[in-house]
């Protein structure tokens, strides 16, 4: 059945601003908590800290950092919030951009889909209790394997943006997690290549999450600073823009603020009423996505966490009554 879940909208610094996304997050069909990749309190930290105060929610990433983390220290990491919420935990992971990855190892992956691929297959076999026998590549470490201890399952999720990497994670992954992707590119490019990915591996497609932004159309505010507080830095970087402009959105890394207005105008930031937003994430269960994920960044940045937790709340409750509670 489709879900509903909730990311909290920034790099966490303190645990008291996250319980309130945590308790919506608690109430919603997907019962799950996202947070991306964090500078801030370290997102599995963040985890842990929660599920130590008694949430009763599971987690996901989306996505933290492959050059940040060896497999081995990803795997504990996941197992390690697991184990500690008693709930199953999406690993979601991604490679970066290559200017990242050349600022954390020195220079970018020659390949990586391949880097990708192989970082994958190393964390699935020590989560699985199995010895990994690397002895070439990025993380040639023969030998290493993780201590046995009871835990809940960990799902790998795969950021996926474009077709290559859908299909990878088709074929080795457990869910597909997408950003700032529309639902007719969603429908039209990513699904087909998590189908074509599975097939290939003989296996079923993985489960499909989207981070959708969203922001309620109120008096006085303009949604496309909102989009822009939310997605500026995305409208700036090549491999974004290369999407949304296959999504048939012209955007331009150069122009970032115009791109802001043309993801409201395409309603890839959804606004609107509750209501009419509620509309836009039943068209992304539509386009093949199995869970929602609702993202209040925008608002959060512009108008603070309290209109940031006022627009979330309204959207879930408009949610609920379309079934997607």
């Amino acid at each position: 059945m489709p879900t509903i879940s909730v990311l909290f909208p920034v790099q966490p610094s303190d645990l008291g601003s996250a319980v309130p996304y945590a308790r919506l997050a608690e109430a919603t069909s997907g019962q799950r908590l996202w947070c991306g990749q964090s500078l801030g309190v370290e997102t599995h930290h963040f985890f842990a800290a929660l599920a130590g105060m008694g949430i009763n929610a599971s987690f996901g990433s989306c996505v933290t950092l492959m050059p940040m983390r060896h497999p081995l220290t990803a795997a504990t990491c996941a197992r390690s919030v697991a184990a500690l919420s008693g709930q199953t935990y999406v690993a979601g992971i991604g490679p970066a951009a290559a200017g990242f990855q050349q600022r954390m190892l020195g220079a970018p992956y020659p390949k990586p889909i391949a880097a990708t691929r192989r970082y994958v297959q190393m964390m699935r076999a020590l989560l699985d209790g199995e010895e990994v026998k690397e002895t070439e590549g990025p993380w040639a470490t023969e030998g290493l394997g993780l201590m046995p201890m009871q835990a809940a399952p960990v799902e790998i999720g795969l950021g996926v943006l474009r077709a290559p990497m859908a299909r990878l994670a088709g074929e080795v992954a457990d869910r597909g997690i997408t950003w700032l992707t529309p639902p007719g590119y969603l429908h039209e490019r990513l699904v087909p290549a998590l189908d074509e990915g599975a097939e290939r591996a003989g296996r079923t497609r993985p489960r499909l999450a989207a981070v959708v932004h969203c922001a309620v159309e109120r008096p006085g505010r303009d949604l496309a600073a909102i989009a822009f507080h939310s997605a500026g830095q995305h409208l700036q970087a090549p491999h974004y823009t290369d999407m949304l402009n296959q999504s048939g959105i012209p955007v331009d890394p150069a122009d970032p603020h115009t791109g802001a207005a043309l993801l409201v105008q395409h309603n890839v930031v959804a606004t609107g009423s509750p209501e009419k937003i509620a509309e836009t994430l039943i068209s992304y269960h539509q386009a093949g996505v199995d869970e929602v994920i609702v993202n209040v960044a925008g608002v959060y940045l512009a108008h603070g966490p309290g209109a940031a937790l006022k627009d979330l709340s309204a959207i879930l409750s408009a949610a609920a009554t379309l079934g997607l509670s």
